[in-house]
Parts: structure tokens; C-alpha cells; sequence
């Protein structure tokens, strides 16, 4: 059975060669205590096994521990300087097979690297992820876009955007990228040319959502509404498109719990 007490003095360990007083750091050790309660919510309302639900958190601790190797190389978060995800499945599965330090048993190996590997990911689907893989897979990205509401909200748009809200809306949504909100898909990050583009797109990932459990944790906490009201549209046209894109996640919500 995973000891995940144990984990987490393994992981607090780790974290002991980082700065904990970067505000990059901090934001991402809190950004990890979040998805690990929000797994451990989803799990709970899902009814799930106990060896399933430590799995999960298992998976939830380790999902982002390539990012801060990535921040002390680089003190950035964007991909084109680290593929945090694949940096991370390296680290815990590589030749020095640091995986072992949390858990000595390999029996969830296959399904620790697949969910880390592509938790974020455009996508999460494969159909050559087996039932359980692709079971976990979905709950890290869940718990993982449950989190990042929280930091959406919590953070000065200055510095998720690097501009003021009043600037943000006043542009406007790309074609390219309202096209895909259309589509109820998430949107490619290449895609995204404005800073509203962004604020899309951090939306449009409530496309991706995979269980009622989460859609109703959404719900309770007003997520759609609260993200999309940060921003004060006086684009009219943009105005009207994420009224046009908060009822489009509501119907896709409705689909997730019919």
C-alpha cells in the first residue's frame, strides 16, 4: 500500500535544494498542496478504493515536481524552456530511479508515468492507455484545472498577464482561437496571440473536464462565472463572445452530468 506520509516527506525533502522564498517556488509548492486536496475531494465524492484514492494523491504530489528544476534553470514556466512533464517522468523513472524514495513498490509505476507524462498535455485521451492508466491520467488533469481556478482568481491579473484586466478587455479573441471555443475543444497554446487569447483560454480548459465530480466541485464554487468576471469586457464583440462561451461551458457541463 502507498504511504503517502511517507511521500510527502520525501517530497518536502526535496523541495530542501530549491529557494522556498522564490515567489515562483512558493506559488508552485501551494499549487501542489491544492491539487492534492482536490484530488483527495474528488476521490472521496467518486467512492473510490483506498488504494485507488492513495494512488491518486500519489500522482497529485509528484505531478509537477519538474517544474521546479525548470524554475531554477530557467526562473520560467513556459514550455519552449523545459517540458516540465517529460522532465519530470525522467527524474522519478530515470537511471537513478527516484520514484523508489516514495514508493517501493513498482506495481503503479506504468500508471505514475503515464498520468505525470500527460497531465498536461492538449489532451489526455489515448486508446492505448489502459481503463486504470487513462482513469488517472483524467484525474490529474482535473484536480490539476481545479487548482489552477483557484490561482486565476487569487492572482493579480498583472501578473498572470502581464498587463492591467481594463487592458485585457478591451481586446480582441482571436479567430483562431474562437474557433476552437466553438468547437468545445481547449485551446492550442501556439494558438493564442492576445492577452485576451489567454484569458480564453484558461476558460476553454473547462472543456477538458472529465468527471461529474469535478463539474459539480465547479459548480459549488462558481468557477466559470468568477474567472470570466475578473475581466471588465468593453470590447462589445468580446463581450458578447464570452457570454456566447460561459453558456457553451455550461452545456458542455450539462453533458458531463446527464
Amino acid at each position: 500500500m502507498i504511504d503517502i506520509i511517507h511521500a510527502r516527506r520525501v517530497f518536502d525533502a526535496y523541495l530542501d535544494q530549491f529557494d522556498r522564498t522564490d515567489e515562483k517556488i512558493r506559488l508552485k509548492i501551494i499549487h501542489t498542496d491544492g491539487v492534492v486536496r482536490y484530488m483527495t475531494e474528488i476521490c472521496r465524492r467518486m467512492g473510490m478504493p483506498e488504494e485507488e484514492r492513495r494512488l491518486a494523491e500519489l500522482i497529485a504530489l509528484l505531478h509537477d515536481i519538474g517544474r521546479f528544476e525548470q524554475l531554477k534553470r530557467y526562473d520560467s514556466f513556459e514550455r519552449d524552456t523545459m517540458d516540465h512533464a517529460a522532465y519530470g517522468v525522467r527524474l522519478l523513472f530515470g537511471e537513478q530511479q527516484m520514484i523508489r524514495r516514495f514508493v517501493m513498490e513498482d506495481t503503479w509505476d506504468d500508471i505514475i508515468q503515464e498520468a505525470i507524462a500527460r497531465h498536461s498535455d492538449f489532451s489526455g485521451y489515448d486508446p492505448a492507455l489502459t481503463r486504470r492508466q487513462l482513469l488517472h491520467v483524467q484525474l490529474i488533469r482535473d484536480a490539476d484545472k481545479l487548482d489552477n481556478c483557484r490561482v486565476k482568481l487569487e492572482e493579480p491579473i498583472e501578473v498572470l498577464l502581464g498587463c492591467t484586466a481594463e487592458e485585457v478587455g478591451q481586446q480582441d479573441i482571436s479567430p483562431e482561437v474562437w474557433k476552437e471555443c466553438q468547437a468545445r475543444t481547449s485551446v492550442h497554446l501556439e494558438k493564442r496571440k492576445t492577452k485576451m487569447d489567454y484569458w480564453v483560454s484558461y476558460v476553454a480548459y473547462f472543456f477538458d473536464i472529465a468527471y461529474k465530480e469535478t463539474v459539480d466541485i465547479i459548480r459549488e464554487e462558481r468557477y466559470v462565472e468568477r474567472v470570466i468576471g475578473r475581466i471588465p469586457y468593453e470590447n462589445p464583440e468580446t463581450a458578447q463572445k464570452m457570454k456566447e462561451l460561459r453558456g457553451m461551458v455550461e452545456s458542455y457541463f450539462e453533458s458531463k452530468l446527464t
